[in-house]
């Protein structure tokens, strides 16, 4: 009888035990579950090509020059490339490590994109870079011609054309002069081209 009572009690303190130790796994994982429950999922990702470093504006694009970077599906930047349409493209202005390379980014037909139709984009290189410093993107300029040997008047070749970009080298303007981009009608920028080969260039900031 003695050992029944032995056993019992051992019995019962071994069952109270397992089921301390239940009781503590069950609190253990409503806690995980609650934190689980809490915590938001991590957004999609999607791949993005960016710049890896500093870039200047004219650089031809190359694989060193470019890296990838996940972006949440719903931040993408608009205009986003993959990296075939970007490797081989000319960068239209300086851009910064991790800026995301996108169709306005790089010379081409997208940056006439909100200009108007009518509108071609004209290369024109302007002889004072220290003057053409001050000219950003979205600028509006006048640009005159001046015979090389300085006799004359100038003359307005293209008035009131908008600056699309400012092609640099090394982050500082080209020694021989800076090039610029500008939105131009085809007799604008039939203009600039003889201009450009017969003349010096120079410009106004604004409109008359």
């Amino acid at each position: 009888m003695e050992n029944r009572h032995i056993n019992l009690a051992r019995w019962l303190r071994t069952f109270g035990w397992h089921r301390r130790l239940l009781a503590a796994g069950l609190a253990a994982a409503a806690v995980a579950l609650s934190i689980h429950a809490a915590s938001p999922a991590p957004p999609d990702g999607v791949d993005v090509v960016v710049a890896a470093e500093d870039i200047a504006g004219g650089t031809t694009l190359a694989a060193e020059h470019l890296t990838i970077t996940s972006y949440p599906s719903d931040a993408l930047p608009e205009g986003r490339l993959e990296t075939g349409d970007v490797l081989g493209g000319v960068l239209a202005g300086p851009a910064r490590a991790g800026e995301p390379i996108t169709d306005r980014r790089l010379i081409g037909p997208s940056l006439l994109e909100g200009w108007g139709e009518d509108l071609v984009a004209a290369p024109v290189r302007v002889a004072d870079s220290g003057a053409a410093a001050l000219i950003r993107s979205g600028d509006r300029i006048d640009l005159l011609a001046a015979a090389m040997d300085g006799m004359g008047s100038a003359q307005v070749v293209a008035a009131d054309v908008p600056v699309l970009t400012v092609a640099t080298h090394d982050g500082a303007p080209l020694a021989e002069g800076t090039l610029l981009v500008v939105g131009a009608t085809p007799d604008q920028a039939a203009e600039l081209a003889h201009a450009g080969v017969s003349a010096r260039i120079s410009f106004t900031i604004g409109g008359p």
